[in-house]
């Protein structure tokens, strides 16, 4: 007898080739068997003709330090997600010294858009070396698959302290990091990771770690995972950043380099396409690389006290600086940086999340009830009502309640036809959900549902077909993740049930259930029936099942 069948289910096993109705049973966590006419099982379910699929596998999140306090990392398994990769961009807990512990947390304050407080209340250090955390992580025992980077700049600080933030390492501190990056590597870690955006910042607009390594210290790294001979690299990159030189990497190491993030900006249009052109050349040449891009429009919801939007721009690095709310409010108020803020806005330098178009940045809910007309308006189009510049309005309207006034901004990813044309990229790798970060500015861990909700069954960008394997086998083979991303007999059984007319995420909403009370946004999956890691259902229709033991398994070894 096996332990689940689910019978009369369309079957798309994540190839890339059509459904076909039939049968699945599992047995010990795997998939034992696919076909007709199945024999019994402990739990049967009828499908009634609903899509079964490989479980999503999604490889850029941040769950890191939410996953030592919640193991099921909500929201991410309601929406589908059976196997998180994590560690992305370098922002990592593991390893790190017990006198380092605050400043980690103050790094992640930014870029990971959660409180101080949260961190601090919620973050378990049972753990110094990545060794130590990922073991940590199997005593705890997690939700869904958990695959982690291990993450430059917590090796950064690990080796130099805070003057990680500081200045290029010296040649025995990069040994020391190389030391630490192939411990990591040989005990489990996905690959390495790191960051050079200029907008990766931590608290009081300290750049995070990596942003200080100069090339070599760089390179040294990287080349850890050629003599391991197993791992990826992946890297966001910044606006000095060359794709020539990560090919280089990619060649030296003979390692796989995944680059983020290749979003669409109205400002620059060309640039993502530019991108993959330039990967799609080095493939050309057999060295291995893709470029990570999402489904997702980039939108924002935040206030004045913390506008990840402006922090690009460096005329707004004084405000990252101020050390509180009276120091802000006099900086918003000064001439000086308003007008050089202008200019950046007017011409930016680099790599952006916002670059001035106002009619896409909206007052989503006043402090005031006296402003109550401005919500779901333009700050373009009340700037022009009273014949006034939009940045300064915008920065008088935070200024006049408190900095309270929460705004949302469309920022990137808006043009749905350039969006198309790179989800059809044979060169990219549709992801970015950026789950466990900019907790919040964003929620996108729901972005598969997305992708199966409206590019494929409204807009048709994308066959079912096509988009279930782009969420599933193609993950897993660009990350080596074995067993997992197909349904055949012998994978695990990573499954979920869902309705194709119906499949999708509902709109963001704001909690307070992060550590201290501390918000966050969320979403919900619409139409989805069923999520099974290893065999064990974690969601149902209702939502999240969390089974007192959780099925998920910590992933350290990966295909060469």
């Amino acid at each position: 007898m096996y332990d689940l069948v689910i019978r009369n289910a369309m079957i798309h096993d994540g190839a890339g080739g059509p459904g076909r109705p039939g049968d699945l049973a599992v047995g010990n966590g795997r998939i034992v068997e696919i076909g007709g006419g199945l024999g019994a099982g402990r739990e049967q379910i009828d499908a009634d003709g609903l899509v079964l699929a490989p479980g999503l596998i999604d490889v850029h999140t941040h769950y890191d330090a939410q996953i030592t306090w919640d193991p099921y990392v909500d929201p991410s398994p309601r929406h589908g997600v059976t196997t998180v990769v994590m560690g992305n961009c370098g922002f990592t807990i593991a390893p790190c010294r017990p006198e380092h512990r605050d400043l980690t947390m103050r790094n992640l304050t930014h870029v990971e858009g959660m409180s101080l407080d949260a961190l601090r209340a919620g973050v378990r250090w049972d753990f110094e070396s990545f060794p130590d955390y990922l073991a940590m992580l199997e005593r705890q025992g997690v939700g869904p698959n958990v695959a982690a980077f291990i993450g430059h700049s917590s090796v950064r600080t690990y080796v130099m302290g805070a003057d990680a933030s500081r200045r290029a390492a010296r040649a025995d501190e990069i040994a020391a990091m190389r030391a630490l990056v192939l411990e990591g590597v040989r005990a489990g870690a996905v690959g390495f990771s790191t960051t050079t955006f200029e907008g990766h910042n931590g608290e009081g607009g300290v750049p995070m770690p990596s942003q200080l390594a100069a090339a070599d210290e760089l390179e040294s790294l990287v080349k850890t995972l050629g003599e391991v001979g197993r791992g990826v690299f992946m890297l966001t990159k910044g606006s000095a950043t060359r794709m020539a030189d990560l090919e280089s990497l990619a060649a030296a190491s003979g390692r796989p380099v995944i680059v983020a993030a290749l979003l669409h900006n109205p400002a620059r249009p060309d640039s993502s396409f530019n991108d993959l052109a330039t990967i799609a050349a080095a493939r050309a040449r057999r060295h291995d690389m893709i470029g990570q891009i999402s489904c997702c429009p980039l939108t924002m919801e935040f206030t004045l006290k913390s506008p990840y939007p402006m922090e690009s721009h460096a005329p707004w690095r004084p405000a990252m600086a101020a050390h509180d709310q009276a120091a802000l409010t006099v900086i918003y108020a000064d001439p000086a940086f308003r007008a050089a803020m202008k200019r950046s806005l007017a011409a930016p330098a680099g790599v952006t999340n916002f670059s001035g178009d106002w009619a896409r940045v909206r007052v989503a809910e006043v402090a005031d009830r006296a402003h109550g007309d401005y919500e779901g308006r333009t700050i373009a189009e009340l700037a022009a009502a009273e014949n006034k510049d939009p940045f300064d309005w915008f920065l008088d309207l935070g200024i006049a309640e408190n900095l309270e006034t929460l705004f949302a901004a469309e920022l990137l990813n808006i043009d749905e036809a350039a969006v198309g044309r790179m989800l059809r990229d044979p060169n990219a790798l549709i992801t970015l959900s950026d789950a466990g970060a900019h907790l919040t500015f964003l929620c996108d861990a729901g972005y598969g549902l997305y992708l199966l909700g409206h590019w494929v069954r409204e807009r048709g960008v994308l066959s079912l077909a096509q988009a279930i394997h782009a969420l599933t086998a193609r993950q897993a083979e660009a990350y080596r993740i074995m067993d997992r991303g197909r349904l055949v007999a012998g994978a695990f059984a990573d499954l979920i049930l869902f309705d194709p007319d119906t499949v999708g995420r509902t709109a963001n909403k704001r909690v307070f259930d992060l550590p201290a009370g501390a918000s966050r946004l969320t979403s919900a999956p619409i139409g989805l029936h069923g999520v099974w890691v290893n065999g064990t259902r974690i969601a149902d229709s209702s939502g999240a099942l969390r089974p007192a033991r959780p099925p998920g398994q910590v992933i350290r070894s990966f295909a060469a």
